[in-house]
């Protein structure tokens, strides 16, 4: 198990097996539960961000702090996508830190498979999906770590085409209140998730910063009383 959560390639194989077990598993899950898988997919995070460095865990917190924001306002607020519960399911959070160490370890490692991937799988011609296919082949030209959001594009295909083949939940045939159509799934929509790579790999330093300095907050108000009492 150690081996898997290390090795680039392990771990993302055993990302993409706890989906495909996790989802199947949901298909006929009431709500308590789908609060277990939830549950279990969080101690698999957990596990998973053990060997990292502070600065990684703080983006995979923030992948997982800003995807849920994005998952509440699409699904529940939007009504975009709907899950099978019409609810957030409790994996969903964690799974989407989970989309993102194994989209940064298959980053790490020499397999390029994704880019043929990634091409077989933008022929898809939903607008939304179109859009979103752009804007990730943009990210891939220009962003700051291509492989990276190229790695998450493998996972994310495989967890939207799984996910809605077997019922875990379904996209609307056009944006709620627009005229854009959209495929189940969108084909580019994993163009999304990079979005919360991008933030949580520029927002990490700054989040680290201020834990850091609000640690050493304390002792500088202790090192200014006697100042304080001396002047009174």
């Amino acid at each position: 198990m150690a081996r898997k959560l290390t090795d680039p390639l392990a771990f993302a194989a055993t990302v993409l097996v706890v989906i495909a077990a996790f989802l199947g598993l949901d298909a006929g899950a009431n709500a308590y539960e789908q609060f277990a898988i939830g549950a279990a997919t969080w101690a698999l995070l957990l596990a998973a961000c053990k060997p990292l460095s502070p600065e990684e865990r703080s983006r995979v917190a923030l992948v997982v702090l800003v995807a849920t924001g994005a998952e509440v306002m699409g699904s529940i607020v939007l009504g975009a996508y709907t899950y099978r519960l019409e609810n957030l399911p409790a994996f969903v959070p964690p799974g989407h830190g989970l989309v993102y160490l194994a989209g940064l370890r298959i980053s790490q490692s020499v397999v390029l498979v994704w880019a043929a991937v990634g091409l077989a799988l933008l022929e898809r011609t939903d607008l939304l999906g179109a859009l979103a296919g752009a804007g990730l082949v943009y990210m891939l030209m220009r962003g700051r770590a291509p492989t990276l959001y190229a790695g998450v594009f493998v996972i994310v295909a495989f967890l939207e085409l799984y996910g809605t083949s077997i019922g875990a939940w379904h996209w609307a045939e056009r944006i709620p209140g627009t005229p854009v159509g959209a495929g189940n799934p969108p084909s580019g929509i994993a163009s999304i998730y990079v979005l919360f790579d991008i933030a949580a790999i520029a927002l990490a330093p700054r989040l680290l910063a201020t834990l850091d300095t609000a640690r050493r907050l304390p002792p500088l108000l202790r090192a200014r009383r006697p100042i304080l009492s001396t002047s009174s």
